[in-house]
């Protein structure tokens, strides 16, 4: 299908603001790229916009909620630009529809997580007609996949790639394959391809995307599984460093661990979801494994890599989470030690099984909960930042520092955040850097001469 071209007297504005998933900000550069062709030009103001596109996220009940206030917020700007146009897309808008459109009244379309291809002749539509627009489809709809070239901005060091969308886990608290859809793969050649276009483009580390990487490849007509693309990207491109996320740990094979020793451009990082340290709570959630099992593959993953870094997620106050329950996943922190952890309390989601479950948890005992189990992570990382005092890492500059002036900034093959004094000109190279001082969340040192 042939893009839509639109002849204006110059260009308009489009703000685009992302909540929620490397997925969603993926989903972001080719709305940006897709209306760029209707003469749309990216702007830092919102004041200055003709079109907003927000793209939702509603994994947890806190993101939802700030999306529903922005879209709120933006009521009194429509009154004052009675041409804007205003877009949701992303998980909420493939939730909730055209409700959407019936709470927010100044709303002009929202669009699903299979229609962002869609998003200019819809644009189009709702302009020309002046009404209001729903579009859901269950597959994609619209132009084809767009390449790497074309979605990657101007500049970027790093740059994600979707491989696959869509999940069949079905975890008890997760809405993702409901508004995601089930799993679907890219073709190889399609990736590689990508890749190869933003290598051309002075990409340096490509961060492979999908709900559950380790399942890529099922439904393609080839026999080709992950660990297999990540061997050809690693022969077949010229990309410096490779990253990819979600993993599922039922899904973590001997043969992916074995890619982090025999892949040299594959990160030394592995972002590893347990959710949870009882083997109660992890049935309930329908996780697919035991704490005993998580920990095991852990040990054999460090084996073979011992360098790893890992992190992971946890939700506390699941339903009918106990005080033993939650004993049980502070004794999993003690044994594994992650580099860092992103914890949540849960909340309902609509359509779940776990929003059905009736021994919820206490607020104040999961909030109680929660700070302990950040607290106690918090020492855990600290530690292991202040372990790389005095070590030679080898780091990507990314670009300037945003938290110290004059300084570079750059992450570590292990995805620890490096600050250091360098020129503008060392972005996009990889620099030896000692480091000389930890933080909870960085680490600051000197780069080594060449």
């Amino acid at each position: 299908m042939v893009e839509p071209v639109l002849h204006s007297a110059g260009p308009r504005g489009l703000y685009v603001r992302t909540f929620g998933c490397q997925m969603n900000e993926y989903d972001s550069l080719r709305v940006q790229r897709l209306l760029a062709n209707l003469g749309y030009v990216p702007v830092n103001d919102i004041g200055q916009a003709d079109v907003i596109f927000l793209n939702t996220c509603s994994v947890r009940g806190k993101a939802e909620h700030k999306v529903h206030s922005f879209l709120g917020s933006l009521r009194r700007l429509k009154d004052t630009k009675p041409h804007l146009k205003i877009i949701a897309g992303g998980c909420v808008a493939q939730q909730l529809g055209e409700k959407l459109l019936d709470r927010f009244g100044h709303l002009d379309m929202v669009i699903g997580t299979r229609a962002v291809n869609s998003v200019g002749q819809m644009l189009q539509q709702v302009q020309e007609s002046g009404g209001r627009l729903a579009c859901l489809p269950d597959e994609e709809s619209g132009a084809p996949e767009l390449d790497g070239r074309k979605i990657m901005p101007h500049g970027g060091i790093t740059a994600p790639v979707t491989i696959m969308q869509g999940c069949n886990n079905y975890c008890a608290y997760c809405i993702v394959p409901y508004v995601r859809g089930p799993e679907r793969s890219r073709r190889a050649d399609e990736i590689l391809q990508e890749i190869r276009f933003l290598d051309e483009s002075g990409v340096r580390e490509v961060l492979l995307l999908g709900q559950n990487v380790n399942s890529y490849g099922k439904g393609l007509d080839e026999n080709f599984n992950f660990v297999d693309l990540l061997r050809r990207i690693g022969v077949e491109t010229a990309i410096a460093r490779i990253r990819f996320t979600t993993s599922h740990p039922k899904d973590l094979t001997d043969e992916l661990m074995c890619c982090f020793a025999e892949v040299d451009s594959l990160c030394k990082h592995l972002h590893l979801p347990v959710q949870a340290g009882s083997d109660r709570v992890l049935a309930r959630m329908n996780r697919g494994y035991t704490a005993a099992g998580y920990v095991e593959k852990i040990k054999r993953l460090r084996q073979i890599c011992p360098e790893i870094a890992l992190t992971s997620d946890i939700i506390v106050g699941f339903p009918g989470e106990t005080e033993q329950d939650f004993k049980k996943t502070m004794q999993l922190l003690d044994e594994v030690r992650f580099d860092n952890l992103f914890s949540f309390r849960y909340s309902d989601r609509p359509n779940t099984r776990a929003a059905t479950f009736a021994d919820k948890v206490d607020p104040e005992v999961a909030a109680r909960r929660l700070i302990e189990l950040q607290s106690y992570q918090a020492d855990i990382t600290l530690g292991k930042n202040l372990a790389e005092v005095g070590s030679m890492r080898l780091v990507l500059v990314e670009g300037p520092s945003r938290a110290s002036n004059g300084q570079m900034t750059g992450r570590t093959t292990q995805n620890r955040v490096v600050n250091f004094q360098a020129p503008l000109s060392s972005i996009g190279q990889i620099v030896g850097v000692k480091i000389a001082f930890a933080y909870s969340n960085s680490l600051r040192g000197d780069i080594i001469p060449a």
